[in-house]
């Protein structure tokens, strides 16, 4: 899919800032069975080390290292024991602040993502972050991929911006800290638009109810 790539300048700001800006905006993978691109509809911001809800709160590991370096790479998690996520890197080397991609409108490949997800309408393909990496076809393979590079197969293109006025905030989904945090954003009225759920605790095998 051609289009301008955004620059690593766009990610090197604070990542509530990013995350908003990034609405609107074409996310593209082109893997070896073709490229699937969708329009980004909803984000979720963690601010690294600062925040109780960020993977890199409790510092650097293995698994986030990727968040500590530059920005406008990709931050690809497991999760669950079944389901991959991803991230975009933002703000200066070393901050390990990331936007969590939600869902999204997929407007090229189409038929490649129904195939990897046989079940789905249009509307759900990519509407929730989980479906979004199915969809696209994302996994531990492109953990680490530069978006902002123009030979990159995982890229992310200027696309038309959502209005400023017709972006919402609010929590975000299914954390335990900083919950109230209003950084869920996505376009108001989209359908692609994941629902929200509060986060429930999971309670321990054999635990009894109520404790």
């Amino acid at each position: 899919m051609g289009g301008t790539t955004l620059s690593r300048g766009f990610f090197d700001r604070l990542v509530e800032a990013v995350a908003p800006a990034l609405l609107g905006h074409v996310l593209v993978h082109e893997s070896q069975d073709g490229p699937v691109a969708l329009r980004i509809t909803e984000v979720e911001a963690y601010a690294g080390p600062l925040d109780p809800a960020s993977h890199a709160y409790r510092g650097r590991t293995e698994r986030n290292a990727v968040m500590f370096g530059p920005p406008g790479h990709s931050y690809v998690y497991f999760t669950y024991g079944m389901h991959f996520c991803m991230n975009l890197v933002c703000g200066p080397d070393g901050t390990a602040s990331a936007v969590l991609l939600r869902a999204g409108e997929v407007i090229e490949g189409e038929e490649l993502a129904r195939a990897r997800r046989p079940r789905s309408s249009v509307r759900d393909l990519a509407r929730g972050p989980a479906r979004l990496c199915q969809a696209l076809g994302i996994a531990r393979g492109q953990y680490g991929l530069d978006v902002c590079d123009d030979g990159s197969p995982l890229r992310v293109l200027e696309g038309e911006q959502a209005d400023p006025s017709s972006i919402l905030s609010g929590p975000r989904t299914g954390v335990n800290g900083a919950k109230e945090t209003p950084w869920r954003f996505w376009i108001d009225g989209d359908p692609t638009v994941s629902p929200y759920r509060a986060h429930v605790p999971r309670r321990r095998p054999g635990a009894a109810a109520g404790r």
